[in-house]
């Protein structure tokens, strides 16, 4: 067996290959990896092209540029291979306006949905999609809808408020519109959630409350029958939220399980271990994390890029199939953001500086970069034992080649031997918050 190894130390030394990361120390730790022991096949890890990602790329950059930063992100031989778009459904917060897919003027309906147009989306959107998928075509497209139509709430704006009973089924149609739609370009639609974070009602930007009764309604009673008697094979992710309310996953599963084909969870609050405790109880459903942002609140680079290794790893050791985070791509403001919305925090995997027409790869793109590169999808997790200095994961690709991935979440350097099945590897140096990918050269590229 013959590996190859990554490591990123600090903000200098980003995902860098390691030629000779041995030591002759005592082995502190050992990581034990059994391939035999399968778990969870993978879909991949992505990002989000949002109303404002899709617009810095396409519009601030310039050609050469718009091809080098999809390369890097898309591309598995030149960049990182993502095999994710999670997409908003119309406007998110990070949009240049508030839209959906069927505005009407105020006082006016549209139950027919006559007025339905994704023209917003066929500016910049699907364009990059498309050639995102072109660079890989096991691009999975995920998308969530941060507000139904105005119209069709007790808002009558797409700020606040929740959908109002009587439009339940001209959503659904709404959904099946939005699928529709994307397939004519191309695009099919992996999976969708029926609403993105549906306990938080934001003041200044699109959102709607979806209580899990609601939800559990809307889909059993209208969106899956209506999937069902079109053919349609989008997987449907329910929740779409934190990690602190294991209730809502639990009711919406209860009461309508064969509606739902997982769950789907952010990293805005509660514990990770909640992914595993919903699927003591639904185990045949799959998991899924939809969105988790870097920005200001955390210090970069450190403790920012082990906040994201730590939880990347744990992500998958509870079960999930993907992971996604946030903006592909936001400005040097964070931006741009819906008018009002205020000062924004978060960061992309891209900073595109819209004054200097410039770009920089950011710490969440080199954290992605130790998961996505060498596992591909159709992946499997694979066991691996784990420490609570030294956090662990692994997996085997379909050409039998195993990835592990290791991160020393201590404040000392440490020596590390790993064991996998019988082969016993050199002892490795990792020093103290170091990230390292561990990849085993497959025999057609020796």
């Amino acid at each position: 067996m013959s590996f190859e190894y990554y490591t990123t130390t600090d903000e200098m030394n980003m995902f860098q290959l390691e030629q000779s990361p041995f030591t002759q120390n005592k082995n502190e730790f050992e990581i034990n990896v059994n391939s035999h022991q399968t778990f969870q096949k993978i879909d991949g890890w992505g990002t989000s092209l949002t109303d404002s990602s899709a617009y810095l790329v396409d519009k601030c950059l310039s050609e050469e540029q718009q091809i080098a930063v999809m390369e890097a992100l898309f591309d598995s031989k030149k960049g990182i291979g993502l095999s994710i778009l999670r997409n908003p459904m119309g406007a998110s917060d990070y949009a240049r306006h508030i839209y959906s897919y069927d505005d009407m003027e105020k006082d006016q309906t549209d139950e027919n949905l006559i007025h339905f147009s994704i023209a917003q989306d066929e500016e910049s959107i699907i364009p990059l999609t498309k050639y995102a998928k072109k660079m890989n075509p096991e691009l999975k497209l995920f998308m969530s809808p941060w507000s139904a139509p105005g119209w069709m709430k007790d808002s009558q704006q797409m700020i606040g408020g929740k959908l109002l009973l009587k439009y339940y089924d001209t959503y659904a149609h709404y959904f099946k519109k939005v699928i529709d739609s994307y397939h004519m370009h191309g695009l099919d639609i992996y999976a969708i959630t029926p609403q993105n974070e549906p306990l938080f009602v934001p003041p200044n930007y699109p959102g709607m409350e979806m209580l899990a009764d609601e939800q559990a309604t809307f889909v059993a009673k209208y969106l899956k029958p209506l999937f069902n008697d079109n053919n349609i094979r989008t997987k449907i992710l329910g929740y779409d939220h934190n990690w602190d309310r294991i209730d809502y996953p639990l009711e919406i599963l209860d009461k309508a399980e064969a509606a739902f084909d997982g769950i789907a969870w952010h990293w805005y609050g509660g514990n990770v271990i909640n992914q595993s405790r919903v699927a003591l109880f639904y185990p045949d459903k799959e998991i899924h994390f939809t969105e988790g942002s870097g920005g200001d609140w955390i210090p970069a680079f450190e403790p920012a890029f082990s906040n994201l290794m730590r939880t990347g790893i744990n992500i998958f050791r509870n079960g999930a199939k993907s992971m996604t985070l946030w903006n592909l791509a936001l400005d040097e403001n964070n931006g741009p953001t819906v008018p009002g919305f205020g000062k924004s925090t978060c960061r992309g995997l891209v900073k595109v500086d819209q004054q200097t027409k410039d770009y920089e790869l950011t710490l969440d793109y080199f954290g992605l970069a130790h998961f996505s590169k060498f596992v591909r999808p159709e992946s499997v997790r694979i066991e691996s034992s784990n420490d609570r200095h030294i956090q662990s994961v692994a997996f085997q690709n379909n050409n039998k080649s195993i990835v592990v991935i290791l991160f020393n979440d201590s404040e000392k350097d440490a020596s590390v031997k790993i064991t996998i099945d019988t082969y016993s590897m050199d002892t490795i140096y990792l020093s103290a918050k170091t990230a390292m990918t561990i990849r085993e050269i497959s025999n057609n590229e020796e």
